[in-house]
């Protein structure tokens, strides 16, 4: 039968660490196993670091470009609001507590995927126009920013 306590890593699975600085009758003191001189001696190789050549990082060519003020939305489709019953006003708060909302402080985007039956009053940061179009001609209204 088979144990959580039983369990353990096979043999040879798991080696001890070399513990060095520890005399000079441990095999493992002074040098501490790097011997005398040199870059690796010192401690000084930094990651990355091929021995003068271009290193990879620098080698690779760099493309595209990386907004530092990009906007990362929520993103709610209109399929999902199905769920709030008719003539309910849709926010923030009623998409977190619906559990709509992975990204919990970003900016909530509804966007256009799927239909809706009843008309809703929604309340988000952003919306395409699909989207409102959508969700007003259900007979709803979307405001934007408004929270």
């Amino acid at each position: 039968m088979l144990r959580l306590n039983a369990l353990s890593p096979n043999p040879g699975a798991r080696k001890r660490k070399k513990r060095v600085g520890c005399g000079t009758g441990s095999g493992h003191g002074k040098t501490c196993c790097r011997g005398q001189k040199g870059q690796k001696a010192r401690d000084t190789v930094p990651p990355g670091f091929e021995g003068g050549q271009m290193p990879l990082v620098r080698r690779l060519p760099k493309r595209g470009f990386r907004p530092l003020a990009k906007v990362e939305y929520a993103i709610v489709n209109v399929r999902d609001l199905a769920r709030f019953p008719e003539g309910a006003v849709v926010d923030r708060e009623a998409l977190a507590k619906a559990g709509l909302l992975r990204k919990k402080k970003a900016p909530v985007k509804l966007l256009g995927e799927g239909e809706l039956a009843h008309a809703l009053t929604v309340q988000v940061d952003a919306a395409s126009k699909t989207a409102v179009a959508k969700v007003e001609a259900a007979g709803g209204r979307v405001i934007v920013g408004g929270n």
